[in-house]
């Protein structure tokens, strides 16, 4: 404990340390304030019983941090802006012109950031609409007017790009990623009121399936912890080199491999796409045709969070988002390039192309765990609201997923900036 607050302290006692914190802070506060300034024109008191009722809106409210149910001017919240960052990744593997500002380092991330932005304006007017269709077919519409619609929406996609702005802020000057941090913020902000919930709608006999609940959740973060701070370290060793009278090189160290590579990223991803056949079954339930509302019956039946559909589709998505983002992030043949450029090389294995063949080779393997891991996180809650009839707890595996890894990533980098304070000091 004496420990713990003596690294407290140290964060307020640096300058800079204290400036990022308190400008996190403050971004997190004008955040939670945002969420509860509503839109005009919704009966908020019928739309917080309806997603009290509905266990998919009640998940979709726990990850936009109570935008929704409140139908704040925040309420898309950054789903448009993940969406768009998708459809940028995946031009990045079709289009060699986006492949090369991939490679291009800073100056082609900017561009492609600009270019993310600009999709996201479009794709949150066509979830606008859908919040709207769906909304108007609840009868929670106070005004059906055409300006009223346009001025909805409009001010829904202004939170989403303030929101966004807000994200890419606190990346800059704050602490840990941005959008992260925000989802992370939502999250934890809507906990005590999951639980609450389900105190209040828990009789007596369902305590041992809440002690079940609560023990399951013990593991599953001990798990989230260890395979997230795995690592393959494969071994690398450098030549020596003599230039006059010095000898450099002929050190061994390793490359440390971690068995989750993309982070949090692939939860976030497959959540933003497996939720939306459900928006559509919804928005076509409310439609005139009988051929429509058949369709919208089948999406909302077959993708809700309970069924077998959705969950195999989760499961998958989370298991492909693992590997695409893992190539996004790691180069094998950049390392490879880079081990050779300083006369490293693995024992036993060649420099050059076989080096990174090699790399590729042990990456898909501990992938292959990581990803597995991540996607029976995402579906066990499911699994366990079956189980224990649990249905009002909606903080699930990937709630306390990214939870975790925002913690864990976030705790990194303020140690880092610590490490580098220290040696900043002892080289002054």
């Amino acid at each position: 404990m004496n420990q713990f607050l003596s690294t407290i302290k140290k964060f307020f006692t640096i300058a800079e340390l204290r400036k990022k914190i308190l400008f996190t802070a403050a971004i997190f506060a004008f955040y939670r304030l945002l969420a509860h300034i509503p839109v005009p024109g919704i009966d908020t008191a019928q739309l917080n019983t309806l997603f009290s009722q509905n266990q998919l809106l009640g998940l979709l409210d726990l990850f936009s941090g109570g935008t929704l149910a409140n139908f704040s001017i925040i309420a898309l919240g950054l789903s448009p802006y993940i969406n768009a960052s998708i459809i940028m990744q995946l031009l990045g593997m079709i289009i060699p012109k986006f492949e090369e500002l991939q490679k291009e380092g800073e100056s082609g991330r900017a561009i492609i950031n600009q270019y993310t932005r600009l999709i996201t304006v479009p794709l949150g007017v066509v979830q606008g609409v859908g919040i709207y269709a769906l909304l108007r077919s609840q009868g929670l519409i106070v005004s059906q007017s055409l300006p009223g619609l346009i001025a909805m929406i409009l001010t829904m996609i202004g939170g989403t790009m303030l929101t966004m702005w807000l994200g890419e802020q606190l990346t800059e000057h704050g602490i840990g990623n941005g959008i992260s941090m925000l989802i992370f913020a939502g999250i934890v902000s809507r906990l005590p009121v999951s639980l609450a919930q389900t105190a209040a709608t828990s009789q007596s006999d369902q305590f041992s399936n809440l002690l079940v609940f609560g023990v399951l959740g013990i593991v599953v973060v001990a798990g989230i912890v260890m395979v997230t701070q795995a690592v393959r370290k494969v071994p690398i060793s450098y030549a020596k080199r003599v230039r006059g009278s010095k000898t450099y090189g002929g050190q061994s160290t390793h490359l440390p491999l971690r068995i989750n590579q993309a982070g949090v990223i692939p939860i976030i991803f497959a959540v933003s796409l497996v939720l939306l056949p459900s928006f559509l079954g919804r928005f076509l339930e409310s439609a005139g045709s009988n051929t429509l509302n058949a369709i919208g019956r089948f999406l909302s039946t077959n993708f809700n969070p309970q069924s077998l559909t959705y969950n195999i589709t989760y499961f998958l998505l989370v298991l492909g988002f693992t590997y695409f983002y893992t190539a996004i992030v790691f180069d094998p043949e950049k390392i490879a390039d880079d081990f050779k450029k300083h006369g490293g090389f693995i024992p036993g294995i060649r420099p050059g192309k076989p080096t990174a063949e090699y790399l590729n080779y042990i990456l898909n393997r501990i992938t292959l765990a990581g990803a597995l891991f991540l996607g029976t996180i995402a579906i066990l809650p499911s699994v366990a609201q079956s189980m224990t009839d649990i249905t009002s707890l909606t903080l699930g595996g990937t709630s306390i997923l990214i939870v975790v890894s925002v913690i864990l990533e976030t705790s990194k980098q303020l140690e880092a900036l610590l490490v580098m304070r220290n040696y900043d000091g002892f080289l002054s």
